[in-house]
């Protein structure tokens, strides 16, 4: 890798997908099924093991630092339950690791010869040191990468412990068995990374396999896994214990519903008396209310009829005085003239002969009957109209 592809490496694992304004990496998040979530939590094979004899080649999710920037910003506030995911990843990778490991077991086996259990458990301790042998030699060589001089040289104590525990191992399974049968390489399977082991490899040996990258990448894994699972065990032990709260307060707010409902029971007469105060009392509202508005129509009828009588009597009293004036104007008229009449008839009656007068008299007694017996009749039909 160039140190232009390192770089942006590590800008994208600090500063995630929206570095430089780049819109186009931003078209699938971290959350989408395409995305590995054992490489968001650092602990895909495909990661660990590359480049070594069992490299497993490109994972076929998608992998980028940047994803994983985003996805570690994002989990602190909100937990995405993703360990899951990884956890079930891990665990087929493990498991198919340890079916080829018995199946190398079942191998070896059938090729090499049979030997006692006796034999074979001292063989197991050779192996054992072996390993121990391996372990801290690569351990002292990290010590010494760091710069630690002192840790390193305890462990040179402890491998040189070690390895004459054995050589006093060797010895002993040396003296119990032929030496045809001893001269042979006896192998052993590696209960980490399924490598192959030899009883009689030397320490340089020993210290390049378990210090290798794929024994630790091994470890690594399987250390995660041991993580994971106690992790996902924690957060489902949380999601249950939040449940049965939930559950518990639901059976809660039911018993108090139950028990609401069996007191209203055993009390009905407090239950019926209380409904019959509530109806009661509703009643009793509507009742004001329906008075009340009966009152207002009542009011507001009256003050109509009120009204209506006053304007009924006020325009019968003007008429009645209209009519009356118009009777009083005719009554004027007659009478000036019927004055009028008379004057001229007394003066011509002053010319005419003592005859012609009483015949004049006459005639005038009978038109005033007449005018009296008109004007009679005319009252008499005015005030039956008025009526």
């Amino acid at each position: 890798m160039s140190a232009q592809a390192q770089m942006r490496a590590m800008l994208d694992q600090l500063m995630g997908t929206s570095r430089d304004g780049d819109t186009t990496r931003q078209r699938i998040k971290f959350s989408d099924d395409r995305v590995c979530k054992s490489h968001l939590l650092n602990c895909c094979p495909h990661d660990v093991l590359s480049g070594t004899r069992m490299d497993l080649g490109e994972c076929l999710k998608v992998h980028d630092l940047a994803l994983r920037a985003d996805y570690e910003i994002a989990s602190k506030e909100q937990d995405f339950f993703f360990e899951l995911d990884a956890m079930d990843h891990l665990q087929s990778f493990i498991a198919d690791c340890d079916r080829r490991t018995e199946v190398s077991k079942k191998r070896l086996a059938e090729t090499q010869e049979e030997i006692s259990a006796e034999v074979a458990a001292k063989a197991e301790r050779v192996h054992e040191l072996n390993e121990e042998i391996g372990k801290l030699l690569a351990k002292v060589e990290q010590l010494g990468a760091e710069g630690n001089v002192e840790e390193s040289q305890k462990v040179m104590d402890e491998v040189e412990k070690a390895r004459a525990k054995k050589r006093e191992a060797e010895e002993v399974y040396r003296n119990s068995m032929p030496a045809s049968s001893f001269q042979q390489q006896k192998l052993r399977v590696c209960e980490v990374c399924s490598a192959y082991l030899g009883l009689h490899d030397n320490d340089r040996r020993l210290a390049d396999h378990f210090g290798g990258k794929l024994h630790l990448g091994f470890i690594e894994i399987r250390e995660k896994l041991e993580e994971l699972k106690r992790v996902v065990a924690e957060k489902q032990e949380k999601r249950n214990q939040e449940r049965l709260k939930r559950r518990e307060e639901r059976e809660r707010e039911e018993r108090e519903k139950l028990r609401r409902s069996r007191s209203h029971s055993k009390n009905p007469k407090r239950s019926r008396s209380r409904e019959h105060r509530r109806h009661r009392s509703r009643s009793m509202s509507r009742e004001r209310k329906r008075r009340t508005r009966s009152k207002s129509r009542e009011k507001r009828h009256r003050h109509r009829s009120r009204s209506s009588s006053r304007s009924r009597s006020r325009s019968h009293q003007r008429s009645r005085h209209s009519s009356r004036d118009r009777s009083r104007e005719r009554s004027k008229r007659r009478s000036s003239k019927e004055r009028f009449r008379n004057q001229d008839l007394a003066s011509r009656d002053r010319d005419r002969s003592p005859r012609d007068r009483d015949r004049k008299d006459k005639k005038r007694s009978y038109e005033s009957a007449n005018g009296r017996s008109e004007d009679r009749r005319s009252s008499e039909e005015r005030e039956a109209g008025e009526i």
